[in-house]
């Protein structure tokens, strides 16, 4: 079997947003790919990223130790980034549990990781742990708009190969990526990847390196369906684990962080008062579980739309009206996308919706709102503020464009560090399990994480809470089938 093309596999189609500024000057914005913003981000405008700006890739830079061996926005931002890291440790106790627990083995010691993720404080606190444990790293981030200067400013200073900016341009977002890969005398043998860009980097340009690659750790529904899509097509060289569909990810980050995080979203975005507004919410997976569940909380009036007859009874059950989005359009003040589709809101459904109507995406994938069919001669693209857009009509109705239909909390808001926490253990944990496995126990596929990994990062977890978990007696345990210790949930709970 020979490595595939992993572009063949994949949608790379461009887009260019045309929009007013506040100047009134109509102007381009960056040319982005459907990989570089499929993925999740943290901000980001023309006021903040003015073109004229010098870019990193034009800096020599090099920190208090003499090395540059990276390429960040600014190195003197090192102390500010610092300070947000120790932050995060702080609520990230489970990861600094990994850490110390697992350091004097050094469990990834000879490893040598190329992740591809976002950099912020939180994930920083991933990176170091991975090196605490042994693992040598190069990073680059995941999403044009998802990266704290400040943060990688403090990976640089310590020493940490991390190539990201905010505000990258789409050739940028691929230039860091390469710079981590192309390096002479260093090959990884561990990819870390959220949306499988550094994967697809890999396949296109560097197949080779797949000879010592041991597997590869994906973290999203989009880096996932790629993943699926070589699997199927018989061109899938390593083994994989789909961290996006454990049970942790799936029941805490999905549901859990959207719950919180919607609100807080809508409100910096929008100052919008959600008491008595009309709501349809696509999608009843997790995602739109915790979205709704938030909405109605605070006197909403919240509708479900589904294609799964289970999730559907699901949204009925929890008190939700269930409806196609074409019979209520018309007339609800937010339609909120949560099914990681492509076009689940196209031109057809926003050419009914009223004066004012907010739109914008929870889910993984930057497709779920067809923006590229608002790019037409009669609508006008007014820019209001940071992930703001009026598209305006021409007889003057006008509709609110979150983050320019990019998943929304961490466009314009942040997530919780703890509910991060749990999905960065996880990924520690599957890059340590497929580091160490024996030879033959993963193939060329894509596994799901073991259960008893599942349980351990939520039981590391229940610390936080001065929490204590009942045992089963030795009775008990023969009774269920089951070990004391676990797993305590066969491998296809979800």
């Amino acid at each position: 079997m020979t490595c595939g093309n992993f572009c063949d596999l994949t949608d790379f189609n461009h887009c260019r947003l045309i929009r007013l500024t506040k100047t009134g000057r109509r102007s381009l914005s960056h040319s982005i790919s459907h990989s570089s913003t499929d993925s999740n981000s943290s901000g980001g405008s023309d006021a903040e990223n003015p073109e004229d700006e010098v870019s990193p890739r034009d800096m020599q830079q090099i920190n208090s130790k003499g090395n540059m061996d990276f390429c960040i926005k600014n190195i003197k931002l090192a102390d500010f980034g610092r300070r947000e890291i120790e932050l995060a440790e702080d609520e990230m106790t489970a990861l600094m549990a990994l850490r110390k627990a697992a350091q004097g083995e050094k469990p990834l010691a000879a490893a040598k990781i190329v992740g591809c993720t976002h950099v912020t404080a939180q994930t920083a606190v991933l990176f170091e742990t991975l090196k605490v444990l042994g693992a040598q790293c190069r990073w680059a981030a995941c999403n044009i708009y998802s990266t704290q200067d400040e943060v990688a400013a403090a990976l640089a200073e310590q020493d940490f190969p991390v190539f990201a900016w905010k505000g990258e341009s789409e050739d940028d977002f691929w230039w860091c990526i390469d710079r981590c890969v192309n390096v002479e005398g260093w090959e990884p043998n561990m990819i870390l990847d959220d949306g499988g860009d550094m994967t697809h980097w890999i396949y296109k340009k560097y197949p080779h390196l797949f000879k010592k690659v041991k597997g590869i750790v994906e973290e999203s529904i989009t880096g996932i369906h790629r993943l699926h899509q070589l699997s199927k097509a018989g061109k899938l060289c390593v083994p994989a684990i789909n961290v996006n569909d454990s049970v942790t990810k799936q029941k805490f980050d999905n549901l859990y962080c959207c719950r919180e995080s919607i609100l807080d979203s809508l409100k910096k975005t929008t100052d919008i008062m959600f008491g008595g507004k009309q709501v349809a919410i696509c999608g009843y997976g997790e995602v739109g579980k915790g979205c709704s569940a938030a909405l109605k909380a605070m006197g909403s009036v919240v509708y479900v739309t589904e294609i799964d007859p289970i999730c559907a009874l699901q949204a009925c059950m929890d008190g939700f009206r269930l409806a196609k989005l074409g019979d209520v359009v018309r007339h609800v003040d937010m339609v909120i996308t949560c099914t990681g589709n492509k076009n689940v809101v196209v031109r057809e459904h926003m050419d009914l919706m009223k004066n004012g109507c907010v739109v914008c995406n929870m889910g993984r994938s930057n497709t779920e709102i067809d923006v590229n069919s608002l790019q037409t001669p009669e609508l006008v693209w007014q820019h209001v503020r940071a992930q703001v857009d009026h598209i305006i009509w021409p007889d003057g109705k006008r509709i609110v464009l979150l983050a320019e239909g990019r998943v929304l909390n961490l466009s314009s808001s942040t997530v919780p560090i703890y509910v991060l926490s749990i999905t960065a253990t996880t990924q520690a944990l599957a890059l340590i399990e497929l580091f160490n496995a024996p030879e033959g126990r993963y193939k060329q596929d894509v596994y799901l994480l073991p259960k008893k990994l599942d349980e351990y990062v939520a039981s590391l977890h229940l610390q936080t809470f001065d929490a204590h978990l009942t045992e089963l007696t030795d009775e008990q345990a023969k009774y269920m089938g089951l070990s004391k210790y676990g797993p305590f949930k066969p491998s296809y709970y979800r």
